[in-house]
This record gives structure tokens, sequence and C-alpha cells, in this order.
């Protein structure tokens, strides 16, 4: 099983998450077989977080208590409060995470945190535009591995802009293999353009029995 890791955090960007922990936690278009997916909300404390929508998060577990390794993922969305010391130790606890071979997903704000700390100065990732990791984070030095994307992949590090939380979603996916390509294919391509050949195109690789009209 998949243990995923959600970090939690004041003004947390609620959209940027939205494709993403849906499709895990449901599991509504997952290919037979995938393996079962568990998902926690975590934080550096027990008390409740505040999403920039407006709504309010109880985590699950603490920092300390993840375990990282080839079936671990740490997730870390956008927020306006990065720049707060008290997120530290999640940055450090993401840095055990990409040495033991599990993932690290970094989105908009998120990504910041990472620069600052030198994850990125030797992998290819992207963040809001050329420059803003070196506005946001002083001590970034990995200027010629930015790619100016929506959203990388490289291996277990999967980094995003703010306005690429489909393509990031996706990269996930694709990263836990529990789609069929085909599936992925389909339901990327209906969510970002809308057209409704896709729709079914997507309903055409899942089982009869698929609950999927949500």
């Amino acid at each position: 099983m998949f243990t995923i890791y959600v970090y939690v955090l004041d003004t947390l960007a609620d959209w940027e998450l939205g494709y993403v922990t849906a499709e895990l936690n449901s599991g509504r278009f997952f290919r037979k077989g995938a393996q079962r997916v568990s998902l926690k909300t975590v934080s550096d404390s027990r008390e409740t977080v505040t999403t920039m929508g407006g709504l309010t998060i109880m985590p699950d577990c603490l920092i300390d208590e993840m375990v990282a390794d080839e079936t671990s993922m740490l997730i870390l969305p956008g927020a306006n409060t990065w720049s707060s010391p008290r997120h530290g130790a999640v940055i450090e606890k993401a840095g055990e995470f990409l040495s033991a071979g599990a993932a690290v997903c970094a989105i908009c704000g998120a990504t910041t945190a990472l620069a600052g700390c030198g994850l990125l100065d030797q992998r290819p990732h992207t963040s809001n535009g050329p420059g803003f990791l070196d506005m946001f984070s002083p001590g970034y030095k990995g200027q010629r591995f930015y790619v100016d994307q929506p959203s990388v992949a490289d291996h277990n590090l999967i980094t995003a802009g703010c306005a690429g939380a489909l393509l990031w979603a996706r990269q996930i996916i694709e990263y836990l293999d529990v789609f069929q390509s085909d599936t992925l294919e389909a339901w990327y391509e209906y969510f970002r353009t809308g057209k409704h050949e896709y729709f079914y195109a997507l309903m055409k690789t899942l089982p009869c029995d698929s609950d999927t009209a949500s």
C-alpha cells in the first residue's frame, strides 16, 4: 500500500490539491490490481489549520510520525505561509524522503521552501516562472535546472507552478502507477479541454461496473 502524506498548513491553496487527492482517495479510476492508497494529513502540530478557502483541517499525524520509504509520498501544497520557520521540519523530512527513494511532490509556494534548502539545486524542477525562486529563495542555486513548464517530473521529485495543478496530478498518478495508461490519458485530456469525446473515451477504459458518474 502507498502512504500519501499531505502536509497541511494555514492558507493552504485548496484548488492545487483537488485533482490529485480526489482521485487517489476515491480510487474511482484505478486500474484492476492497483495498489491501495492511504492518504494522511500531516502537520507540525495537532492544531487545526485553516485553508485559503476557509476549510478547517485536523491533521492525522505529525511530521516525526511519517515513514520514508519507496511506498511513501509527501505532497507539499502551496500556501502564503511557507516563509515561516515552523515549516523547516517538513522540508528537512522532504530531504529524507528524496534520499530514501520516496517521492516528494511540491507545488507553488512549497517549491520556494525546497529551493531555499538546496533541494532543487541539482535536479530538474519548476515553479511559478523564471525568476520566481530567485525572488523568494535567496539561497537558491538551481537556475540551470529550472524548466519553464507547468509541472516537471524528475524521478521521485515532482514540482509545479500554481497553474500546473492538473498536469502535476497527472504526473503524480503516473508515478504511482494506479491508472491504466489509456485511462490516465483520457482523464487528463477531458479535464484539460472539457471535450466530451474524452469523457466517453475515459468511460470506455473502465470496467462496466465502475461508478464514475460523479
